[in-house]
C-alpha cells in the first residue's frame, strides 16, 4: 500500500513553482534556481507532501477549502518532483559554468511543466512515471 496524498496539493504547489522559476527565467538568477532545486530535492527524496509549499497547503489553504479531498498515490507527484530537481539542477550547473542559453532551457522547460500542473491540473512528470510503469509491466 503506498502513501496516499491530497491531489489538490501538488496543484497549489506547482503553482508557486511557476511563479519562483518564472522568476527565475526573467531574472536569469541563479539563487532563485538553486532554492527550487532544494524544494525539488525535498519532494524527491521525502515526498511532495513534506516541501514548504504543501507545509503552506496544509497549514493555510486547505483549511480554507470548501470542497473535499480527492487522494492519490504519492509515487507519481514524487518522481515529478525528481524530473524537476534534474532540470533544476542542469540549470544551476548551467549558470554557474556561463551556459546561460542551457540554463534558460532547463528553467524553461520546469516552468512549462510546472504550468501545465497548476493552470491544467496535467501532471507531466507523472504521465511520464505511468508510461515507464506500463512499460515495465508490459516486458
Amino acid at each position: 500500500m503506498s502513501v496516499q496524498i491530497d491531489a489538490r496539493g501538488p496543484r497549489f504547489s506547482a503553482a508557486i513553482t511557476t511563479v519562483v522559476l518564472a522568476v527565475a527565467l526573467v531574472t536569469s538568477n541563479v539563487w532563485v534556481a538553486a532554492f527550487q532545486a532544494v524544494v525539488f530535492a525535498i519532494g524527491a527524496i521525502r515526498g511532495p507532501q513534506f516541501t514548504p509549499y504543501a507545509i503552506i497547503f496544509k497549514k493555510l489553504i486547505k483549511p480554507r477549502l470548501k470542497s473535499e479531498a480527492t487522494f492519490e498515490d504519492v509515487r507519481p507527484p514524487q518522481f515529478a518532483q525528481s524530473i524537476g530537481l534534474g532540470f533544476a539542477l542542469v540549470a544551476v550547473i548551467a549558470s554557474v559554468t556561463g551556459a546561460d542559453g542551457v540554463f534558460t532551457v532547463a528553467v524553461g522547460f520546469a516552468l512549462a511543466a510546472a504550468f501545465l500542473n497548476s493552470a491544467f491540473n496535467f501532471c507531466l512528470g507523472c504521465q511520464v512515471y505511468l508510461l515507464l510503469v506500463r512499460a515495465r509491466v508490459a516486458k
